[in-house]
């Protein structure tokens, strides 16, 4: 069964700065900018809201997941990054993204964790869509620091 989103709608206001509307019912338009030297850095990017559309997605998912194991809201705090790279005609694109997320509980007090994180990848429609283009990374700590899952690059500094 096919679901649409949208629409949203685009207006270009200058340079390469556009208005966002997401037509949702009290929430505000994003400007978006390229970055300079193209734009004026005055809002994020493509490569920002791509980041911020997988980490969101993902995040969600997790604490949906959690949720389903009758656990209350779990503090948590995602990072991400892309890598970016020249394709065969020297544009760049989008190679990679990295997610790290931090939740804000010690593994022990989180119940069936292990559970919500065999599964909660499998609940992002962001991320599991765009995976056939490049890969994302994705890793979850405990509020002490302790990798739960993932591998692979971190997305924080």
């Amino acid at each position: 069964m096919e679901e649409s989103v949208g629409p949203i709608h685009l207006s270009l206001e200058s340079g390469l700065q556009f208005r966002v509307e997401f037509e949702l019912a009290g929430v505000p338009t994003v400007t978006t900018d390229a970055m300079p030297p193209l734009g004026l850095g005055q809002g994020p990017d493509s490569e920002r809201l791509l980041m911020a559309s997988v980490a969101n997605c993902l995040s969600a998912s997790l604490a949906f997941a959690l949720r389903k194991y009758r656990n209350a809201d779990v503090p948590m705090r995602t990072s991400a990054r892309a890598r970016l790279a020249p394709n065969e005609n020297g544009r760049l694109r989008v190679n990679g993204i990295a997610v790290d997320i931090r939740l804000g509980r010690p593994a022990a007090g989180i119940r069936l964790l292990e559970r919500a994180l065999a599964q909660y990848q499998d609940f992002c429609t962001v991320s599991a869509s765009i995976r056939t283009a490049f890969p994302i990374e994705v890793r979850v700590f405990d509020s002490d620091g302790v990798l739960l899952a993932g591998d692979g690059q971190s997305a924080a500094p």
